[in-house]
């Protein structure tokens, strides 16, 4: 497809990506506001991010399934509603002020992102070069999280206008609270309805793959998109951790105002984003930003554990300008895991999908089911905290996350077959 010709394709596509940064980053928001309105420990509240990833494992291969029926651009438009009646879901959920109401809704939303990013990622590996993949990728992820960066200080706005701090509040204002859920939430379901119908009526182009008959197991057999799914699993899980613990990391050490902190790991991430889109693959190959980003979460990863929780140099010195280097420097090595997280699903992508040919769907699939590591990680990372006392020396068992990524960008990409001498 010439650079004409996928002009409409990218900008269709990357509205939908915009969804999902604007959806997924919610989550950094929801954890701490829902620990407050459900009377939530630090564990059960990463609950939010179990019920909204576990989707993906849980509908990914009948997703599949679904898209060969239904074609991938009804797909998306489906994907869109399912979103849609998952945001409904938020209003008795805001009237009810329980906590699993909330999360019904947040699987819905999974749900329906699931549908969505099945489709819409092959589009991006296949409507152009598989060197430049993850250019493009970048340029999607680029859109992504700068809606990352908007949804938690929309969200901060929206609810916590008028209201002071969230600590000690009575019953009567946390269901106040919880109820100035309803009108965003029903806005956001008006409009991703809304979404859907652009969608089903827009120019977009079917993809099309030779008629193959649907068997999921036989994917298993292309050792480059199974190690991929094993990376990409560590990776979501270090990646949701970054994004969505530092408010309640933050909370810990006694700050205040924490509901918007996910911006900042967001703002560092559109900056190696922008890195990709600028220097994959003429200046950097898609291999060499995979493994540099796994050494450079390792070094930050350290940096988390052994910087001062009181102290804040390094914030003054990446934010002083802004007025709000008020972070302390180990929360401030939080938010830069960003750096070392956005370039990592652009480059795992186009190396897990290259010849997959016919059994480019189904390889999708299975990518999209490692986002599981987004509901188990977080949750492990949670209990170890719990355990141990301490969620910054938790945050180095991450290390063991960007070790499998660094093999994958060292070696596991280039593994063709399992056995060669089967």
């Amino acid at each position: 497809m010439d650079k004409k010709s996928s002009f409409v394709p990218m900008m269709i596509i990357g509205i939908l990506f915009f969804i999902f940064g604007f959806v997924t980053w919610l989550n950094g928001s929801l954890i701490p506001f829902l620990k407050v309105i459900c009377t939530l420990s630090d564990f059960e509240a990463l609950f939010v991010t179990f019920a909204f990833y576990i989707a993906y494992t849980v509908m990914a291969l009948p997703m599949a399934y679904l898209l060969d029926k239904t074609g991938y651009k009804n797909g998306m438009s489906l994907g869109l509603v399912m979103m849609s009646i998952g945001s409904l879901l938020f209003i008795p959920a805001a009237l009810n002020a329980e906590f699993i109401f909330f999360l019904v809704a947040l699987f819905t939303l999974g749900s329906g992102l699931t549908l969505l990013q099945t489709a819409s990622n092959p589009y991006i590996v296949l409507i152009g070069p598989i060197k430049s993949a993850a250019m493009r990728i970048s340029i999607m992820g680029l859109i992504n999280k700068s809606a990352g960066v908007l949804a938690p200080i929309v969200f901060s706005v929206l609810i916590f206008s008028g209201i002071g701090s969230v600590e000690d509040l009575s019953a009567e204002q946390i269901d106040t609270l919880a109820q100035k859920l309803i009108v965003p939430y029903g806005v956001m379901a008006l409009a991703l309805f809304l979404l859907a119908m652009f969608v089903h009526f827009s120019p977009l182009e079917e993809l099309k793959f030779i008629e193959d008959e649907y068997d999921a197991s036989s994917i298993f057999s292309f050792p480059r998109v199974v190690l991929g799914a094993i990376a990409l699993f560590f990776y979501v899980g270090i990646e949701v951790i970054a994004g969505d613990t530092i408010g309640l990391y933050a909370q810990s050490l006694g700050l205040v105002d924490v509901t918007a902190l996910t911006s900042y790991t967001m703002v560092f991430m559109v900056i190696s984003y922008l890195v990709g889109v600028f220097f994959i693959p003429k200046y950097l190959s898609q291999e060499k930003a995979l493994t540099g980003s796994a050494i450079l979460g390792i070094t930050l990863l350290i940096g988390v554990a052994f910087s001062s929780t009181t102290e804040h140099s390094l914030s003054e010195i990446l934010w002083g300008w802004s007025g709000i280097a008020t972070l302390p420097d180990s929360v401030t090595f939080v938010a830069l895991l960003g750096l070392s997280n956005a370039l990592v699903w652009p480059t795992i992508w186009p190396l897990a999908l290259e010849d997959l040919g016919k059994h480019t769907a189904k390889g999708s699939a299975l990518l999209i089911m490692a986002i599981a590591g987004g509901a188990l990680l977080p949750l492990a990372f949670g209990k170890l905290a719990e355990l141990g006392g301490s969620m910054q020396e938790a945050y180095l068992y991450g290390i063991i996350s960007y070790s499998v990524i660094l093999f994958y960008g060292l070696k596991g990409h280039k593994i063709s077959v399992w056995c060669k001498q089967c």
